[in-house]
């Protein structure tokens, strides 16, 4: 860390203090909150935006340094970027549909995307 110039160590160090503290927020929030809608955000907001900063930094780190290419990182940087979204919404849709099913009070009886059912005579 001796190599690494003071100007490029601060930004560094924010970013990784700002994505640990965006994963630890994810965290908790994916304990203490209740319901499985209200849960999903929040670790899914804290991976992106806290993976993405921890990323960040690791770019910077190794470019200022010059020790390798920052490959790495942008693979890991468009993946997470791609699938974290996806299995989110995948995960709440196969939610909605089973509490759509069982006829969970949390869930409406028409969903927006639903189409219209048409009355049969």
């Amino acid at each position: 860390m001796n190599d690494l110039p003071l100007w490029a160590a601060i930004p560094v160090t924010l970013l990784l203090l700002f994505g640990s503290a965006l994963a630890l927020i994810g965290s908790i929030g994916l304990v203490n909150l209740r319901s499985f809608y209200a849960r999903v955000h929040a670790p899914t907001l804290g991976t992106t935006l806290g993976i993405g900063s921890i990323l960040l930094a690791s770019m910077l780190y190794f470019s200022v340094l010059r020790t390798r290419f920052v490959l790495h990182e942008l693979l890991m940087a468009v993946f997470i970027v791609l699938s974290t979204p996806v299995t989110l919404m995948l995960l709440t849709r196969a939610a909605l549909y089973r509490d759509q099913r069982e006829g969970s009070s949390e869930v409406p009886a028409v969903l927006p995307s639903d189409p219209p059912e048409k009355e049969v005579p």
